[in-house]
This record gives structure tokens, C-alpha cells and sequence, in this order.
């Protein structure tokens, strides 16, 4: 053994990937969740703030063909409706370093491929008061331009719709009492009239429907008289 070869404890580690050459880290990105992003990111991120962004209002005009619904049952899910004196209330995911390439690998696939989502640049506004300036954060919209676009419905038939469709990650049901909980418990300050009144709707409609199946299934029960 030669006498001038460090033994393999001593090693040093490698410097971090961009350090070697002098170049500086990668700046953080901030994604801005809206829908079941508040609740499921699906993707690894280093901190996360609850906040708003100003100039949209959420509405239920998404078609939903996979994740809460099907070809023959589309789901409603949310995008943003450009609305200069509204806000919506969400949470921004900061991802760090190589967390960045995954959560939009991952992201692209889930809002824009399968979901039918555009992304875009807005100013995020956390709901610390001691955060400082506004956050610049990416957004996953949808546009009347997509094919799954199902545009304006009435509370009620938003409702209807909703209760009839199921996906590939859960119930459409689900996915409204989540973001109407999300809105409740760490929101209780903001307004959101379209979300409210569309959980009313599908609880109004939820106990007529269940009688409706117990009369069907009391019917069906009912042993019919032979003939003859």
C-alpha cells in the first residue's frame, strides 16, 4: 500500500451539482394549487403557503373525462375566469433544486395533458401578513379553447352532473366537499359564492336521491305474482 494514498474515510464528498463550476443554485419556483392541488400536490416541494391571487374567480366549468370522471360521465372540476375585482384563495408549493424538473414533469402531465390546462405567470399574495412582497407563482388554467371546456351551468345542474361522475383518482363528490372544507377551515375570511352554493345544492339533493334508490330497491324486492 502506498504511503501517500488517503484511506476511503477520509474522502471529501463531492461538491453539489452546479457549485463545481461556480454557478449559482437554482432560484425556487412557486406553483399555485386551486383545486385538488390544496389537498393532493402529488409532488415533492420544500415549504407551502396558504394565499390568494387577484384578478380570477373559480368556477366549475371544467370537463373531467379521467381524474373524476369519464367519456360517458364527465366530472366538473374548477379553472379561473379572468374577474379584475375577484380573488382566489389556494395554496403556492415552493420546489427547490431537482424537485423543480420532477414537479413539472409531473404537473404537465396531470393539468395540462390529461386535465386540459394552460400555464401562466401570476402574483401570489400569502395569507401571512408578514410575508413581504408578492410571490411570483405558476398557475394551471383552463381556457374555453380546450376540448374538455364545458363552460356556465346553473348551480343545481352543476351539482347533478357532479353527483353522477367518478374518475380515475376518486368521486366528483369528493372533490367538491374537499375544496369547500379547504375554503372553510383555512379560509373562513374569503368569499366564495359559486363553491358554496353548489355544495347547498348537492347536499339539497343528495337525501332525494337516496330515497329515490331505497323506493327502487324496496320495488325490486318485492316478489312479483306468477301468472296462471
Amino acid at each position: 500500500m502506498k504511503r501517500d494514498q488517503e484511506p476511503l474515510g477520509r474522502q471529501e464528498p463531492p461538491p453539489p451539482p452546479g457549485e463545481a463550476d461556480g454557478a449559482e443554485p437554482e432560484p425556487p419556483v412557486w406553483i399555485f394549487g386551486y383545486g385538488s392541488l390544496v389537498w393532493r400536490p402529488g409532488f415533492e416541494f420544500t415549504s407551502r403557503k396558504v394565499g390568494f391571487i387577484r384578478g380570477y374567480s373559480r368556477r366549475f366549468w371544467q370537463g373531467d373525462t379521467f381524474h373524476r370522471g369519464s367519456a360517458k360521465a364527465p366530472g366538473r372540476v374548477v379553472t379561473l375566469l379572468e374577474d379584475c375585482g375577484a380573488c382566489t384563495w389556494g395554496v403556492a408549493y415552493e420546489v427547490c433544486g431537482e424537485q423543480i424538473a420532477a414537479s413539472l414533469q409531473y404537473l404537465n402531465v396531470r393539468e395540462a395533458v390529461l386535465g386540459g390546462y394552460d400555464s401562466k405567470l401570476v402574483k401570489f399574495h400569502p395569507q401571512d401578513k408578514d410575508a413581504g412582497e408578492p410571490i411570483l407563482a405558476l398557475v394551471y388554467i383552463a381556457t374555453p379553447q380546450n376540448p374538455s371546456y364545458l363552460g356556465p351551468a346553473s348551480e343545481e345542474d352543476i351539482a347533478a352532473q357532479i353527483i353522477v361522475s367518478s374518475g380515475c383518482a376518486g368521486h366528483n363528490i369528493e372533490y367538491l366537499l374537499r375544496l369547500a372544507d379547504f375554503m372553510r377551515y383555512f379560509c373562513p375570511q374569503a368569499e366564495d359564492e359559486h363553491l358554496f352554493s353548489i355544495e347547498e345544492a348537492l347536499i339539497s339533493i343528495l337525501p332525494s336521491l337516496y330515497h329515490t334508490e331505497e323506493s327502487l330497491g324496496e320495488t325490486a324486492s318485492v316478489p312479483q305474482k306468477s301468472k296462471g
